[in-house]
């Protein structure tokens, strides 16, 4: 059974020049992003209106229209920027269902490992003010269940990713783990999105892609390892009795 210790990693040690420009680089991606108006393009109205023209691109240049979605992706998520969910709702639209996935999945994946070592070696100081609140209770809940509890964090769609990735950067958890359990985790809701991604037509909003039935079934396979790791710590200990 896989288990972690809960202490913070250090500090990174060496120079802070480093590290200061890699965090300006990061805030001057993030600036441009706002200031050249991307964000206007990761609207469920703008990728309806698009739709067609994209899939025309993909088309054409398929392996080309591929690599820029998941270098765009891998950028949102690794700088925390909205639409990720557009961009999933899109690889499905677009590129179709099976393609749609391995590219979104894998992207949102090395994307939120990114954002775990911004968080860990880049920006430490930054998340540790606005999320060290909350860095006692992941550390409490990772010594417990271990790999277990990022797994189901990350099968809850209510929580947001953008917070999960850099909090577990100040945790001690390998990258490693955090990312294949990050893969494991966010493939049932990513696969989600991708469908519905496929009949976009009949998205009215992002939100609208969860009905109470997915989200029971999604909340309900995130608590089963946990329950799972319960009823045999459970076991076990009637058995030592």
């Amino acid at each position: 059974m896989l288990r972690m210790e809960t202490a913070q990693t250090p500090a990174p040690k060496g120079g802070n020049t480093p590290r200061l420009v890699l965090a300006a680089l990061m805030a001057l991606a993030v600036a441009a992003f706002f200031g050249l108006g991307l964000d206007k393009y990761l609207t469920l109205t703008a990728l309806k209106t698009s739709l067609e023209e994209l899939r025309v691109l993909v088309a054409e240049q398929p392996l080309r229209s591929a690599a820029a979605y998941f270098v765009f992706y891998v950028t949102v998520i690794a700088l925390g920027l909205p639409g990720a969910t557009i961009l999933t709702l899109g690889g499905g639209a677009v590129f179709g269902f099976a393609r749609g996935l391995v590219l979104a999945s894998f992207a949102s994946t090395l994307g939120a490992s990114l954002s775990c070592l911004a968080a860990r070696y880049v920006l430490r100081d930054w998340v540790q003010a606005r999320l060290g609140s909350r860095l006692a209770r992941v550390n409490e809940g990772i010594e417990r269940e271990g790999a277990f509890y990022l797994f189901t964090m990350r099968m809850i769609p209510a929580l947001p990713f953008f917070v999960i990735n850099p909090l577990m950067g100040l945790t001690s958890m390998p990258v490693r783990t955090f990312a294949w359990v990050s893969q494991l985790g966010m493939l049932p809701a990513t696969a989600v999105f991708v469908y519905a991604g496929g009949r976009l037509a009949q998205v009215q909003t992002p939100a609208g892609v969860f009905t109470p039935g997915i989200l029971a079934a999604l909340t309900f396979m995130g608590l089963l390892p946990l329950l799972a790791r319960r009823l045999i710590a459970w076991l076990r200990a009637r058995r030592q009795n």
